[in-house]
């Protein structure tokens, strides 16, 4: 559900604060075609042509704007495309729409309300660095959204709107398969699952050319950003932490649902946003799957920014914040989750073969079980051998998220280990983990 009360129908260049990428949804109620599109922002301000030379003042552009990344590592995306633009061979964009992230909505609700300016920003992307094949990889679990974009990519392309066609890919819908090797790896005609680097797909990306793997959301950004320039983008936000974002609010608040805010606006005035919580809260999870549990009281007062959550050893992840009601079990949710976690991981290297089964089994044990006194000092030895030490930043994830669950729910902890599983460990779940077979049941390809 959407919702953002006190927006009105002004141009996006001048519009609330709060409305940016979703302007046009909160102005018509429904989703815009191209036409609609076209009249409310024209063509997207592709350079002319200058055979293989890249745009760069659209990266200068970006890099004044200080647009980061909105796919969950918050890295500067001019800093990206520059790499991408000043490589060895022609380069390729990829627009990543997987959002693997169960706790998360918002890429799936940007396509389905706002798609052309998504492709917009894939097109404007291309343009910047120069290169001549777009790709948009989507969960193939999202039919009807894939034949959508698929014939909004084409008539595009037929209507002379960008001068590359976009191909729309449908990708087996696995937690590791929206990591940005894995999706190098499938477009290259393999598995969809996480390469070891380096090099990085920057360096060498798909058919070996140096490519520009973006969030949905971040090329939407940078849609905005090419029309209306990187002073205006710094008009909302904090200097360090400029524009808006995309924030997926579920758990104990009112009117669950996607909402977009300024960065750096504080945990708790986003809740509030979706209507405050409806009950108690003990914790916030911050960042979805791969994120951090913090205590409410602290979470409310951070600002929702990539560096005071780090501070608090937190980051924004896909945008995701779970308010966790006072009467539900945290270490049931994050055992839960780890449980999901170890089930989907690519299966590829030690600590996802082994570690993280293990420390998810020691989990669900001081949840639900009987756990003996030594439990707790293996639970967090294996807790920490997790990270770094994969092929990609799975078990890292799992690992963040195990660590700040024993920390935030201590107390719970004790009386797991003294008096054994609490009620409300048997309530229903908060938190939407998945109750799907596995990636093998599925396949890779």
């Amino acid at each position: 559900m959407l919702t953002d009360e006190g927006n009105d129908s002004s141009d996006s260049s001048t519009g609330p604060y709060d409305s940016r990428l979703l302007h046009g949804w909160f102005s018509t109620g429904g989703a815009a075609d191209l036409d609609e599109h076209l009249r409310r922002y024209g063509p997207p301000p592709l350079p002319r042509a200058q055979g293989r030379r890249p745009a760069m003042h659209l990266v200068r552009a970006v890099e004044e704007a200080g647009l980061t990344g909105r796919g969950g590592a918050a890295f500067p995306t001019g800093r990206k495309l520059r790499s991408v633009a000043e490589g060895s061979g022609r380069p390729v964009v990829v627009a990543n729409g997987m959002e693997s992230e169960f706790a998360s909505r918002k890429d799936e609700t940007l396509l389905g309300l706002a798609p052309h300016l998504v492709l917009d920003g894939a097109a404007l992307a291309a343009a910047a660095v120069g290169a001549d094949a777009v790709h948009l990889c989507l969960p193939r679990t999202r039919e009807d959204q894939i034949r959508e974009l698929h014939a909004a990519a084409e008539e595009r392309y037929h209507r002379g709107i960008d001068p590359l066609p976009v191909q729309v890919h449908a990708l087996p819908h696995h937690y590791v398969s929206s990591e940005e090797t894995s999706l190098v790896r499938w477009l290259n005609g393999g598995e969809a699952r996480p390469a070891a680097t380096p090099p990085r797909p920057f360096e060498k990306g798909v058919a070996g050319r140096p490519t520009l793997i973006d969030n949905v959301e971040t090329l939407a950004h940078l849609a905005l950003i090419a029309r209306y320039g990187p002073a205006w983008f710094r008009t909302t936000g904090r200097a360090d932490a400029p524009g808006t974002t995309l924030v997926t609010l579920s758990g104990a608040v009112r009117i669950p649902g996607v909402y977009e805010v300024p960065l750096a606006t504080p945990i708790g005035e986003v809740l509030n946003s979706a209507g405050g919580a409806v009950r108690p809260l003990s914790a916030v999870l911050v960042g979805g799957f791969f994120g951090s549990w913090l205590p409410a009281d602290q979470a409310f007062r951070i600002p929702f920014a990539r560096s005071d959550l780090a501070a608090a050893g937190a980051g924004p992840g896909a945008g995701v914040l779970v308010a966790l009601p006072s009467d539900a079990c945290g270490l049931a949710e994050t055992a839960r989750v780890l449980a999901y976690l170890a089930d989907q991981s690519a299966r590829q290297c030690g600590p996802c073969r082994y570690g993280l089964p293990a420390a998810a089994d020691d989990f669900a044990e001081l949840a639900w079980g009987r756990p003996g006194p030594a439990l707790l000092n293996r639970l967090r030895q294996r807790v920490g051998l997790l990270p770094g030490r994969g092929a990609c930043r799975h078990p890292d994830g799992a690992s963040r998220l195990a660590a700040t669950a024993l920390e935030t729910f201590a107390d719970d902890v004790r009386r797991h280990l003294h008096s054994g599983p609490c009620a409300a460990a048997g309530f229903m779940a908060v938190l939407p983990v998945p109750d799907a077979p596995g990636p093998e049941s599925e396949g890779w390809r």
